[in-house]
């Protein structure tokens, strides 16, 4: 992301309230190891500068990143005072007793008009709709798409497109121009696929890719203040989804049936695929000529429309919370004070983090800086995101065992998987004691 001079308007007076506290010199912050983990030290380096207060940010792989985490939870333990933590991990942290209550100082800072709306449904507040706030967010994050720019303009392509579909061939609006241009640009003659898509059923790879096409279709998970499921899960709508990520899945590459963000970067880097589903996360690499030959024609677009106009796209991205069990509680309350004003978060931006603060998405400074940054802005205020309750990851494996062996394998039909996932999803909300 394009880098500014930074300088901070406030003078030492309105910092007098950030000065350490004689008992808490250092803080910790546990995140993934990713690169947005860097740009916040580098961030957390200049509160340092102004405050004294040394703020460590320590990172683990991302596949340890959870199972790391709720150990240290469980045990009580002080060795983070923040976490930047999964959406979905709001229910088992906050009814677990992990994380403070921030809803205080959300109220105070007026949080839910700072940052994106979104992002404060899904990234902070717990249970939906409760008015109670676990988290600040953070690093906003969704799915979006990156394609060949080369191949939308060549103008025989361009010909060829609209004699066969009738409209002129470019970024697509709608899911079915997305099926459209994908069917074209597939050419497995040529080596040269339409589309890449998430296939990974480890974690919530899958899940998320065909949220992308469910939400969009005006279809829901479910009713997230009653857990009610039949109806919603299975609608027309959602069947209607599920049937087109399928047929996307038909023109993928071959061999992509256990893809997720590093495949689906490869397919824009190796010339693969047309059109390629990816967390904005991992957009950065694809403007960057040494990690994409095909940077100078590789361009990105929102996640597009379904039937009926509806568009959202799969939340990704972290909030920030304090570990109830750290021993610089009111330290970390100062450090959150300073991370959420506008010149820091938009220092955050320029760093290379995805800021889910409103006012820096929506200025022109900020939507200019990337090729990717206005699909970006346009997508943070159309996201919706997985179950955050306790019991998230057998609702996830529930769904990667159904969903997969149909996308991947043409297994059945959607009708019948959706059915099938929403009995397993009342049996799980019935077996915790959600629903009777």
């Amino acid at each position: 992301m394009k880098r500014y001079v930074y300088r901070l308007l406030a003078g030492a007076a309105a910092l007098a309230f950030m000065a350490p506290a004689a008992s808490a010199q250092e803080l910790t912050i546990f995140w993934a190891e990713w690169d947005p983990a860097n740009y916040l030290q580098e961030l957390v380096n200049e509160y340092e500068a102004e405050t004294g207060v040394t703020v460590t940010v320590e990172t683990t792989p991302w596949q340890d990143f959870q199972t790391k985490a709720f150990t240290e939870f469980n045990a009580r333990g002080s060795a983070y005072d923040m976490i930047v933590g999964d959406s979905q991990w709001l229910g088992a942290a906050s009814e677990g007793g992990h994380y403070v209550d921030l809803t205080e100082f959300f109220q105070k800072h007026d949080l839910g008009n700072v940052m994106a709306p979104a992002t404060v449904k899904y990234y902070a507040e717990y249970p939906g709709n409760s008015g109670k706030y676990w988290a600040i967010p953070a690093e906003g994050d969704a799915v979006g798409w990156s394609y060949r720019k080369d191949w939308f303009e060549d103008p025989e392509e361009m010909k060829a497109f609209e004699a066969k579909y009738g409209y002129p061939l470019a970024v697509p609006e709608t899911w079915q121009q997305l099926l459209d241009i994908a069917e074209f640009f597939h050419r497995p003659d040529q080596n040269r696929y339409g589309i890449a898509i998430y296939t990974d059923n480890s974690y919530d790879g899958l899940v998320m890719g065909v949220e992308n096409a469910l939400f969009s279709y005006g279809a829901e998970l479910g009713n997230y203040e009653t857990y009610e499921v039949e109806g919603i899960l299975n609608s027309d709508k959602a069947v209607a989804a599920l049937e087109a990520y399928r047929q996307l899945y038909q023109y993928t590459p071959p061999g992509w049936s256990k893809t997720f963000f590093v495949e689906n970067n490869q397919a824009i880097t190796e010339g693969l695929a047309a059109m390629s589903m990816n967390y904005f996360a991992f957009f950065p690499a694809l403007v960057n000529p040494a990690t994409n030959p095909n940077a100078a024609n590789t361009g990105f677009f929102a996640n597009p429309a379904g039937p009926d106009g509806d568009q959202y796209a799969a939340l990704g991205g972290q909030g920030i919370s304090i570990v109830s069990y750290s021993n610089n509680i009111d330290e970390s309350y100062k450090f959150l004070e300073w991370f959420i004003q506008d010149d820091v978060q938009k220092r955050w931006a320029e760093l290379g983090g995805y800021t889910a603060h409103a006012k820096t998405l929506e200025s022109q400074e900020f939507r200019q800086a990337t090729p990717y940054n206005e699909a970006f802005y346009q997508t943070m205020f159309k996201v919706k995101d997985f179950w955050a309750v306790p019991e998230y990851a057998e609702l996830l494996t529930a769904a990667n065992q159904r969903i997969y062996p149909y996308v991947v394998g043409g297994e059945g039909t959607a009708k019948e998987v959706l059915d099938a996932l929403a009995q397993d999803w009342v049996d799980t909300f019935k077996k915790y004691g959600r629903t009777k």
